[in-house]
């Protein structure tokens, strides 16, 4: 098991501010508000705790805000009122480069949100394919590092859902790797990857760290999740500050969102939008 190293000088670690970037080209996000049943939402491995609305609402605003401000134009996809997970717009769609494939939700409850994602990448003039019953997969159980794809074996992705994905992705030039998943929702629960493709996750979420190149162990739950922004920015959680001091020493200028909101139902910040480049 390796860790990585970095001698870049060390960056501050910043949430949004007023000095934002101009919007880059190429670059845009997917996102999603929140709707009023999001209370309602799927909850696996936590206990159901209150959520405040008002709260979430403008902590998903503070979330756009900060992608904004970094340079990317966020696209918004049409709510769907029926659906109390829809904000984590990440488990409805897959891109890889200009192909889209829908996913095919683990919890039945949430199969209504592929339809807006599907609406929301053909205005984008993406090409789409789809993940089809009985295989399920969702979007939390991908994390594509460099040309390989790490797929997890969840309770919301099963072997045929990741077999479908390696059918797609494999012709465009991706590795498709299965790890297991059984001490966290999703696979991006447990684990995300820097820009230098060094993975991070929380050991005790992790099943076998031992499944990749390169692996650093952060030192809180909250801490697995980043959004990388560019080759030396980052987004994650304020929930996070020891995992955000030691990703700052690495030299990356880190910004950081407050989520609590989502994290109350298994949320993270790499659920909150997907990056179209």
């Amino acid at each position: 098991m390796a860790t990585s190293s970095n001698s870049r000088r060390p960056a501050e670690s910043t949430g949004p501010t007023s000095a934002s970037l101009p919007i880059r080209p190429g670059r845009r996000a997917l996102v999603r508000r929140p709707v009023d049943s999001l209370a309602e939402g799927q909850i696996t491995h936590i206990e159901r705790m209150p959520i405040d609305l008002d709260l979430a609402r403008a902590q998903w605003d503070g979330y756009v805000a900060a992608l904004e401000a970094q340079g990317w134009a966020t696209t918004a996809v049409e709510p769907a009122p029926d659906q109390p997970d829809s904000v984590f717009i990440e488990d409805a769609v897959i891109l890889f480069g200009d192909t889209a494939v829908l996913s095919s939700p683990g919890a039945p409850s949430r199969r209504g949100e592929t339809a807006g994602a599907e609406a929301a990448v053909r205005t984008l003039g993406l090409t789409v394919r789809r993940i089809e019953l009985p295989g399920t997969l969702d979007g939390g159980d991908v994390l594509k590092v460099g040309t390989t794809v790490y797929v997890g074996q969840s309770l919301r992705t099963n072997t045929d859902g990741a077999a479908q994905l390696a059918a797609i992705a494999e012709p465009l030039g991706y590795t498709v790797l299965t790890v297991p998943v059984t001490r966290a929702l999703h696979l991006k629960t447990a684990i995300t990857a820097l820009p230098d493709g060094t993975v991070i996750g929380y050991p005790p979420l992790v099943d076998d760290a031992d499944r990749f190149e390169s692996f650093l162990p952060v030192p809180e739950a909250e801490g697995t999740a980043v959004v990388i922004l560019d080759e030396r920015t980052l987004l994650m959680s304020a929930a996070a500050p020891r995992t955000t001091a030691l990703l700052t020493g690495l030299g990356y200028t880190v910004v950081t969102v407050d989520i609590t909101e989502f994290e109350k139902l298994e949320g993270c910040v790499t659920c909150l939008s997907v990056r179209v480049r």
